[in-house]
């Protein structure tokens, strides 16, 4: 199949700082090789990278550097990658609104691009009026717009507020309306940045839903950018994984998801004994905190899923003015939180002074993955409960498969948690 859209060598340089250099006639120079003899700037620094986790030495760097890729028409593409790793800026040079620095992109049909809250619409005007606007910097004729226009007010859900000025809209509103004159264009590609997480539940379930339809039965083209990896997985059958400006990886989803799973992965470090460090606060200290493997001593390697698990803490509690308890909050290694456990109903601290909890999980109560936890501190007071102290991060720990048989390719170790509840066999009298 002919591919709609090809990107060859795409490379995109921004400058640091000021942009002359310095004279007027290396200005000039520069104009005239650049513009005349359509040679490259010859002052631009070749091979800087885009890293945004260390400092540029230089006054230039890549924010996308040596792409290149194709889909076909009716391919629905991912594009997966951490902030700065170039993914808005690809969207922009796909979308037309800027040019690459280096490179060729080559693209059959129109392109409608949804890339940030907000884009294309004027504050003062309604939304009836911003469809219209919007639909026609989007390349739709009038005539187009207002046969589509009950339908596209009908889909963004916000009918009663058609005629009000944008400007009073919530983010939500305002990405319900856009959505949906973009999904209403008659356009081979649509291009969809993450926008549609400001949006809630139902409206994204209701676009996940346009989007399939849009796929399926018309036949478009569909990228989208997002770090919500489930849903590229259940979306897109191809997806790229950018990193520092990079084409890592170009492949079917699943696999190019693991990899970029994986490589999150990377640099986990273990924070599992923290010894005399100490977290302060106005009226609770943390002066360590630590994991324990069962009974074992602290240590800083894997958890046997099969072994219990105790978390312990020493504190310095500085007030009596209220009873105070304890909540911990586990999160996966993406920072999604996964279980919260508190100690409200069985342990209350009341007394002024140091001293030490201890709370010990159930064996096989966590499924193999890495963990990180939060801690927080509650104050319980007249006017109600509050937060008087929180870390987070304050523990990293890794649970992997127990050497057991049963626990070993049964899937019982799927998802995040294995909770322990109470089984029975009851006799059923037989007449």
């Amino acid at each position: 199949m002919d591919s709609i859209l090809e990107v060859n060598n795409i490379s995109k340089l921004y400058r640091l700082g000021e942009i002359g250099t310095g004279t007027l006639g290396n200005d000039f120079k520069r104009w005239f090789q650049k513009s005349i003899l359509k040679q490259q700037d010859p002052y631009l620094q070749i091979g800087k990278e885009n890293n945004r986790n260390k400092m540029e030495e230089g006054d230039v760097f890549y924010s996308l550097n040596d792409i290149s890729f194709s889909i076909s028409q009716g391919e629905s593409l991912g594009i997966i990658g951490r902030n700065g790793a170039g993914k808005s800026t690809l969207l922009k040079i796909l979308s037309r609104i800027t040019s690459p620095t280096t490179g060729s992109l080559k693209i059959k049909g129109r392109v409608t691009s949804l890339l940030e809250v907000g884009t294309g619409f004027h504050p003062d005007l309604t939304g009836r009026e911003n469809i219209f606007l919007n639909g026609a910097i989007l390349g739709m004729r009038k005539k187009e717009i207002a046969r589509k226009l009950d339908s596209i007010i009908d889909f963004s859900g916000i009918g009663s507020f058609i005629d009000t000025p944008v400007r009073r809209y919530s983010s939500g509103m305002y990405v319900r309306l856009a959505f949906s004159v973009a999904a209403h264009l008659e356009s081979e590609i649509l291009i969809l940045d993450e926008v549609l997480s400001v949006g809630d539940f139902e409206f994204q379930k209701k676009c996940t839903e346009k989007m399939n339809e849009l796929k399926n039965a018309e036949g478009k083209t569909i990228i989208l950018v997002s770090h919500n990896i489930d849903a590229i997985r259940s979306f897109c059958k191809k997806s790229l994984f950018l990193e520092n400006g990079r084409l890592k990886m170009f492949d079917e989803t699943n696999l190019v998801a693991d990899a970029y799973m994986r490589g999150n992965h990377e640099g986990f470090e273990y924070k599992t004994n923290l010894v005399e460090i100490k977290f302060e606060s106005k009226g609770f200290d943390i002066i360590n905190f630590g994991i324990r493997n069962g009974e074992c001593p602290p240590f800083d390697k894997p958890i046997s899923r099969d072994k219990s698990i105790r978390f312990e803490f020493v504190y310095n509690k500085k007030t009596v003015a209220e009873n105070n308890f304890v909540v911990f909050k586990y999160k996966d290694i993406e920072g999604n939180y996964i279980c919260t456990m508190d100690s409200y109903n069985q342990l209350q601290i009341d007394k002024q002074g140091e001293g030490r909890i201890v709370m010990k999980t159930h064996p096989f109560f966590f499924n193999t993955g890495k963990y990180r936890v939060d801690l927080f501190i509650h104050g319980i007071f007249e006017d109600g409960v509050r937060p008087i102290f929180e870390q987070r991060d304050i523990l990293n720990f890794e649970v992997v498969a127990s050497t057991m048989l049963f626990s070993e390719n049964l899937g019982v170790d799927e998802g995040y948690l294995h909770p322990v509840a109470n089984w029975r066999i009851e006799e059923i009298n037989q007449i």
